[in-house]
């Protein structure tokens, strides 16, 4: 097992990389952590705010795509490994406007790689997503060699970002490792998500806008089982390597919000069909059978276990939902106002 004791991580005040700083403060033989993000809408420093009370972590608002910066910060830190996980993540802004994802996906995972390589980096940890395998017919399972079939601009972005990593591992022996998530969910997470967005219209008493007939399947994955996941796969994942991390609970968006509904005493009649986006995935799936055995990856929380557990920490934590909601009430309208 690998064992690296000062590590970067990008995109550390978004949902899933505060989430990862928490988990290596954990560890007893982290030395440093050092948090890079560059504060947009969705990274918040009081996603960070447990670690900001450790002395080992610090916190860099940076750009990834300045690779010069990149350097002077792993130099300095004598970081030993780094977990990248900064991204533009949401399907619909992708489809709004791709450029900013093309910008910080690809080019900037190429800052990385290129900053990595420089400073002869132990292991690069980088995070992907099921969405780069594209839509999987019922009763199949998507392995880390299936061919990329992307459909959105977002997906077809960390798809690229996934084949520069791959080169980098073959041309330049960077001992880069690729995890690739299903839908991670849990609290902190920006409410454009299916669930915080549904949590916030019930909580607001408002109609809840369901894309198609709301059939699309997904798998769901508690946010700390992914965590350990990519710590696993940080630690012990074979460089070149991808690894798929999926939590095994499978569910159409439709049962997902009818679940969330129950949780709050909410009336089902609410949830409404909407007119669906293009290229709507019908389904993604992954087999985990190799992180598992190569790994020891386990998921272990149930989905609705998760579910009641999220519901809470919404439900306690108003203002942050009504500072974001305020934040972005521009971006909802745009995307929700014609449909």
């Amino acid at each position: 097992m690998g064992s690296f004791s000062r590590i970067l991580v990008t995109g550390a005040a978004g949902f899933i990389g505060s989430h990862f700083v928490e988990r290596l403060l954990l560890e007893s033989d982290v030395e440093r952590v050092v948090g890079y993000d560059l504060l947009t809408y969705a990274g918040r420093k009081e996603n960070l705010s447990s670690a900001m009370a450790e002395r080992r972590f610090h916190l860099v608002t940076g750009d990834i795509r300045d690779t010069e910066n990149l350097r002077l910060i792993l130099s300095a830190e004598g970081i030993d490994a780094i977990a990248h996980f900064a991204a533009e993540t949401h399907v619909d802004r992708s489809i709004l406007g791709a450029r900013v994802f093309v910008e910080t996906n690809v080019n900037g995972t190429y800052s990385i790689l290129e900053a990595a390589k420089s400073a002869k980096i132990s292991r690069l940890l980088h995070v992907s997503t099921d969405e780069v395998y594209g839509s999987i017919p019922g009763g199949e399972y998507a392995r880390e060699d299936r061919a990329f079939s992307p459909s959105s601009p977002y997906a077809a972005t960390k798809a690229a970002a996934d084949l520069l990593v791959q080169s980098f591992a073959k041309t330049h022996g960077l001992p880069a490792v690729i995890v690739r998530g299903s839908n991670n969910y849990g609290p902190r997470q920006f409410p454009e998500k299916l669930i915080p967005f549904m949590l916030s219209r019930i909580q607001a008493g408002e109609s809840l806008p369901l894309y198609g007939d709301g059939s699309q399947r997904r798998d769901w994955i508690w946010v700390a089982d992914f965590c350990a996941g990519a710590l696993l796969a940080l630690q012990k994942g074979k460089a070149g390597e991808a690894y798929n991390l999926a939590g095994g609970n499978e569910w159409s968006n439709r049962e997902v919000v009818e679940t969330l509904c129950r949780e709050m005493g909410y009336s089902t009649g609410r949830i409404e069909s909407v007119a669906d986006r293009p290229a709507h995935d019908r389904r993604y799936a992954m087999d985990s059978s190799k992180a598992r055995k190569e790994l020891g990856f386990s998921p272990r929380r149930d989905f609705v276990e998760g579910i009641v557990q999220t519901v809470s920490w919404y439900k306690k934590n108003q203002e942050w939902v009504r500072t974001v909601q305020k934040e972005t009430a521009e971006y909802f309208q745009k995307n929700y106002g014609g449909r």
